[in-house]
């Protein structure tokens, strides 16, 4: 088992919670896949569920490889039991659309967000999404997209939202929803990533206008992960 609790601790505290009645949004993402992006933005997640005062929304946003539902599920000692599922969207508003719209058999479209879901844990403090995607047709592909309502409802009803982001070689999507949130977290494997590809990362998050508050660097599954380092290029 990982456990970053104190690692997370001081990320939390560099970060802190929202302010007032709006929650923050915090994006993790990595250049390369492989680099516990997933393991790192779930338990940041858990920590701030810990502390907050509000719920904690932790987003899964691969839309194609959906992991972090069972990866807590499966873990009922750190997190507890899941509950049951309930509508992820408190508006009716999504992150992400569904290309051709999705059809219901009465023939009128489906809300993409009816396509998430979230179930809680830690009691109620922490809440999981996951997205359905195996509702999708042959042909149809759901992408993020630059709209910041969801975001905007999150923030009214969560302290803290976690948006664990697929990587970078693998989607865009983090250069779509990082100016949208209020920080984003870089997450690199130390060990293992030349430093050319979080840099270019990190200059194309902040050329779309998002905010880098730093970097977690992961040196191993077992060793404590530094925090908040700037990247040089």
């Amino acid at each position: 088992m990982i456990d970053l609790t104190t690692e997370m601790a001081e990320l939390w505290a560099a970060l802190g919670p929202g302010r007032g009645h709006r929650g923050r949004v915090v994006l993790f993402v990595s250049a390369l896949a492989g680099e516990g992006t997933s393991t790192v933005a779930r338990e940041y997640a858990r920590l701030a569920a810990v502390r907050a005062r509000r719920p904690v929304w932790l987003i899964d946003a691969d839309l194609l490889q959906q992991d972090q539902m069972s990866a807590i599920g499966g873990d009922p000692e750190r997190f507890g039991q899941l509950g049951r599922p309930a509508h992820a969207s408190p508006d009716g508003s999504s992150f992400f659309a569904i290309t051709p719209p999705l059809v219901g058999k009465d023939g009128q479209p489906v809300a993409p967000a009816r396509l998430l879901t979230a179930r809680p844990a830690l009691g109620g403090r922490l809440w999981v999404t996951r997205f359905n995607q195996e509702v999708l047709r042959s042909g149809q592909r759901a992408e993020a997209i630059d709209d910041g309502r969801y975001w905007d409802a999150l923030r009214g009803h969560a302290e803290t939202v976690v948006i664990d982001a697929p990587s970078a070689d693998r989607s865009d999507l983090a250069l779509i929803l990082a100016p949208l949130a209020d920080v984003t977290v870089l997450v690199v494997a130390g060990q293992a990533t030349e430093a050319a590809a979080p840099v270019a990362l990190r200059d194309e998050i902040e050329a779309v206008g998002g905010n880098i508050a730093g970097v977690v660097v992961n040196r191993s599954t077992y060793r404590a992960p530094q925090l908040l380092r700037r990247l040089t290029a």
